[in-house]
């Protein structure tokens, strides 16, 4: 089932998330839904706040952020009671967006590699080493399970200059093509 979105402003994007263990109920719907709303939104991660879930769960399908040639580089999976252990090499800057902050994208500046441990779906767990593309969206969806929006990564003037289509957003004065909720 396609679940809506949250969109910014909702309370639970800025909560940071509780761990869950494999006894949590409806997990295995949880996950599917979260599979079917991402790929109907066109995203490449979402993290189980954005669908008003307070948890450390997020997935990802890094592979379209590479060349078509390259997309099988792209980590596909699922990320559970995620913590990063290691950021290295220099801040990259690249230009990010949001499921929850539709039409609104700005560069932020990101490691270039990070080391997490996290689980998997059946809640084995790994500690790996990311770079590039798939660096990026394991830390653009692990910020959302500790409340922060990328948003709040952007240059002062920038967050400045989006402020009003930040608001409009809160207010549900947008045209994102997948279904959100807003804040009421």
């Amino acid at each position: 089932m396609i679940l809506p979105v949250y969109a910014y402003g909702q309370p639970v994007l800025k909560k940071v998330a509780k761990p869950i263990t494999p006894e949590y109920a409806g997990f295995e719907t949880l996950l599917a839904n979260m599979w079917e709303t991402m790929e109907a939104a066109h995203g490449v991660g979402l993290a189980a706040p954005q669908i008003g879930k307070s948890i450390r769960m997020f997935l990802i399908d890094a592979g379209p952020m590479y060349d078509e040639a390259e997309a099988h580089l792209g980590k596909k999976g699922v990320f559970i009671n995620a913590e990063i252990l290691e950021e290295a090499g220099d801040d990259c800057s690249y230009t990010e967006g949001c499921l929850s902050i539709p039409d609104i994208t700005g560069d932020v500046a990101r490691a270039e590699e990070i080391t997490i441990r996290y689980q998997d779906e059946n809640f084995v767990e790994h500690t790996e080493t990311f770079d590039g593309m798939n660096a990026r969206v394991i830390q653009h969806e692990y910020d959302h399970i500790e409340g922060i929006l990328f948003t709040e990564h952007l240059k002062p003037l920038k967050r400045r200059m989006i402020n009003r289509k930040l608001e409009r957003i809160r207010k549900g004065e947008t045209d994102a093509a997948y279904r959100m909720k807003f804040v009421r």
